[in-house]
């Protein structure tokens, strides 16, 4: 019998992951800088992704743990993946690390509304006030009336596309965990990837060097363990619980950008990130007290 494990043992997996994801996103943008497209950029996160948890099935001898069993939902979870797999690669070549995580803060917000709207779950009017404190904390980070640009608008919209996706997925996920492996998940979501970038390659194909190549394969390693650390959290934890942890990538990506680009994040944005995770948090530590779905944790 498999052991399971505690609520504190899957937050430190979110850690892990939201950590790993940070190491995904540095590598993501410093390929992006050498000008490979977007779609190369998919193709070898998706194909080393697969490769490394194929490799790993193979070795430990659980390689039938890849194979999915709703089929029709994986597709579905898997699609909405690349769409936020697509919009980091984008965003991050028009935003700054740290502005960048302020804006995908508000995923687990998004999460609050599409659990309300997919799962019935009641929408209190205190959500509805943290979320709407969300959106202005947004406007402060971005500071629309300023001088100082660290976007723009496609980096803005990219942002707006991960958000949709990754909060999807995550209300997909915390049921798919509970029939399908973290193993699964992942694999699928990486041959999808690897499918539509290695076919939009045919049209367009950038020569890669072999530092390039070198550090697609360590973002494909990241974000492999990263999502299946991620997916073992959300198997083991509520999805609100998880993804309020979400937040802890703003310090690590601050630090990871000011080491590498010397980024420093602004007044405002600092402003509109502290409101932002305030917001979060409040309807996190909220929502502790409505009573678990029993058959969501049988």
């Amino acid at each position: 019998m498999k052991k399971s494990i505690s609520e504190l043992e899957a937050i430190g997996l979110a850690l892990a992951a939201f950590t790993l994801w940070v190491f995904t996103d540095t590598t993501i943008k410093l390929v992006g800088q050498s000008g490979q497209p977007p779609w190369q950029v998919i193709a070898f996160l998706g194909f080393w992704m697969a490769g490394f948890l194929l490799l790993h099935g193979l070795f430990r001898g659980t390689a039938r743990n890849l194979l999915p069993r709703d089929v029709p939902r994986q597709f579905v979870r898997a699609l909405l993946d690349l769409g936020n797999n697509f919009g980091v690669v984008i965003a991050l070549r028009h935003l700054t690390l740290p502005l960048f995580y302020i804006l995908i803060f508000l995923a687990p917000l998004a999460v609050t509304l599409e659990s309300a709207w997919l799962l019935g779950e009641r929408l209190e009017a205190r959500k509805v006030a943290a979320i709407v404190c969300g959106f202005a904390g947004v406007v402060v980070a971005v500071d629309p009336f300023g001088h100082a640009r660290q976007g723009d608008g496609i980096g803005y919209a990219a942002c707006a596309l991960c958000v949709a996706c990754f909060s999807l997925s995550i209300v997909m996920s915390r049921r798919l965990t509970q029939t399908e492996s973290p193993e699964s998940l992942t694999f699928v979501s990486g041959v999808l990837m690897a499918i539509v970038g290695f076919g939009m390659m045919l049209w367009r194909f950038s020569p890669m060097s072999l530092r390039v190549t070198g550090a697609l394969c360590a973002m494909g390693f990241f974000c492999a363990l990263g999502s299946w650390c991620f997916f073992q959290a959300v198997k083991h934890a509520p999805a609100a619980t998880v993804s309020q942890y979400h937040y802890t990538q703003l310090p690590v990506g601050a630090v990871v950008a000011w080491f590498i680009w010397h980024n420093k994040p602004t007044v405002w944005m600092a402003a509109g990130g502290a409101i932002i995770v305030a917001a979060g948090l409040y309807v996190a530590i909220g929502g502790r007290s409505v009573t678990p779905d029993p058959e969501l944790h049988a």
